[in-house]
């Protein structure tokens, strides 16, 4: 039989050298020397001894690392002593801690680049100096899990630290990953103890609200998935203003108002409160301006429900518009040279928009406080741009503010 094959240069290099490839063919031939083909041999053994040092895999962490080694290019930084390691392109110093041995990305503290101190989230280089700064009884962090922080980027360190966490207590576990929601929330200026758990663990097949904190804290399951999900499980909470969809709630029966036509309503987000793609509103009707959307929460919605119910409607997102949302941000910081050029880059960096600044500094104390007002498109942009913030030198917290929070 005959077999022809028909490949671009690059396909038959993945196919040679990638994880699907026919390497039978190399057997007993030249091929079998390729300094490449070596190095594919060398890699696998890297597989093997991950599956040593975590035990048991979670299929979708043995699935991204193969894919990383398809797609990524490479970078090669040294050690103290002069070895070379091999490392997937943006790696950071506590990456290399893991890669250099699971005990010593555990007990990672800091880390020095060609001589110089550097954060753990910072990328490397090929040609990099590394040298890893641990603690005797180091612990790994669960922000260290946390993918808008940026501290790991390969699958083989996380996959460490979540083994390392899923070995702890459960007690832990759960008091960790309730811990860390909170904050989360609280940094996008909403409440837990409002938000209903139990229909989030289901969709992550956990059997309860506890079995989710459980999840969050031994890092199975991630910040950024529940708040994502948040969106999704408000009612049909979908996407973006400004064609808001609304439909009428349970009126009294001595209600004088009749909504007709309401998709043609007009919307508009309450000043009081902002809302933002992803967390649960109500809509007002007023008298010759439409509707007046504001976030569940909103204190002076609860007034108008009080007062008018017969003007409150149920409303939720659109899923065919795709345009921002103000928002108004609270910086405190330590004050030093270059602190609003640092964030505004950061804010840069991620697309976002920056439409109102206010400064104060504070010389008694030394800080500096900022009140930004910045469009993002949703909970999950905010949450990240928030995280990105307070990771800036001298940043003692960033969050966000309403009149209601």
């Amino acid at each position: 039989a005959l077999e022809v094959q028909i490949r671009t240069p690059s396909m038959h290099e993945e196919a040679e050298l990638g994880v699907c490839a026919h390497w039978h063919y190399k057997e007993g031939t030249q091929g079998g020397k390729d300094r490449r083909y070596e190095g594919k041999i060398a890699w696998l053994r890297q597989v093997l001894e991950w599956q040593e040092d975590i035990g048991e895999s979670r299929a979708e962490d043995l699935a991204s690392y193969f894919n990383q080694a398809i797609q990524d290019e490479r970078i090669y930084v040294f050690t103290r002593d002069g070895h070379v390691v091999d490392l997937q392109a943006g790696s950071t110093p506590l990456d290399f801690a893991y890669h250099v041995h699971t005990e010593v990305g555990h007990a990672c503290r800091g880390a020095r680049v060609n001589g110089r101190i550097v954060p753990l989230t910072y990328a490397l280089s090929t040609g990099d100096q590394v040298d890893i700064m641990t603690s005797q009884g180091g612990k790994p962090s669960r922000d260290w899990l946390n993918p808008s922080l940026g501290y790991l980027v390969t699958s083989r360190a996380m996959a460490k630290v979540r083994h390392w966490f899923k070995m702890q207590d459960r007690d832990q576990n759960l008091e960790a990953g309730q811990d860390m929601l909170t904050k989360e929330l609280e940094r996008l200026d909403l409440s837990l103890g409002k938000i209903d758990l139990n229909p989030l663990a289901a969709r992550f097949n956990l059997k309860s609200r506890d079995d989710l904190l459980v999840a969050l804290g031994a890092g199975d399951v991630s910040v950024q998935q529940v708040v994502n999900l948040l969106a999704d499980l408000q009612p049909r909470q979908q996407d973006l203003l400004p064609e808001t969809l609304l439909r009428p709630s349970r009126r009294r029966e001595e209600s004088d108002v009749v909504i007709e036509g309401v998709g043609n309503l007009l919307t508009t987000l309450a000043k009081c409160c902002r809302p933002v793609r992803g967390e649960a509103i109500a809509g007002y009707i007023t008298q010759g301006r439409g509707v007046t959307v504001h976030a569940a929460e909103c204190p002076e919605l609860r007034k108008l429900q009080e007062h008018e119910p017969e003007r409150i409607v149920a409303v939720s997102w659109s899923a065919f518009n795709h345009q921002p949302y103000p928002v108004d941000v609270f910086i405190l910081a330590y004050d030093r040279t270059g602190l609003l050029r640092d964030i505004t880059a950061v804010l840069a960096n991620e697309h976002v928009n920056v439409t109102g600044v206010q400064t104060h500094s504070d010389k008694s104390d030394g800080t500096a406080t900022m009140r930004l007002v910045i469009e993002v498109s949703d909970l999950d942009v905010l949450g990240r741009v928030l995280n990105r913030i307070a990771q800036q030198p001298n940043v003692i917290e960033a969050r966000r503010i309403g009149n209601y929070g």
